[in-house]
């Protein structure tokens, strides 16, 4: 069984690298928001043309961006939300309780400090973890068979 894995969170880390490294054993395919943050920023104006002002620029590339994550989300068979301590989170939170309302499986992933901000999230997930490694053991253990 090979499960397509949604990987919501920052993109200003090497998260999403380690992870993939730790479940290179499991048959799992990956995919996450653009990760490219200069070109998230720019597709509005790549694909319809130069904006009228910083706003209008970014609702197209808002628009795109959204549309490509939505697609992505769909298509997933579980989603993994990584909120860090480093960054604002708004996209995070979005793509966390976009998974939720579409009843996708979700494991959130934050550090024991941000267990108060976060714990209506965190009561709607799957299941949450503070660390990588964590949600990697409950990878493994979806394949497990004893």
């Amino acid at each position: 069984m090979n499960l397509h894995i949604f990987l919501a969170g920052e993109i200003h880390s090497d998260w999403r690298t380690e992870l993939k490294e730790k479940a290179a054993h499991l048959p799992i395919t990956f995919t996450s928001p653009m990760e490219n943050h200069e070109r998230s920023d720019q597709i509005g104006e790549e694909i319809l043309g130069k904006q009228a002002d910083s706003i209008q620029k970014d609702e197209a590339a808002s628009r795109i961006n959204n549309l490509r994550t939505s697609l992505l989300l769909k298509k997933a068979d579980l989603v993994i939300s990584l909120f860090g301590e480093s960054y604002k989170q708004w996209n995070t939170a979005m793509d966390a309780s976009a998974a939720i309302e579409m009843g996708k499986p979700l494991i959130l992933i934050r550090p024991r400090e941000l267990h108060h901000p976060l714990k209506e999230l965190s009561s709607k997930a799957s299941v949450t973890v503070e660390t990588v490694s964590q949600a990697i053991q409950i990878l493994s253990y979806i394949y497990d068979k004893e």
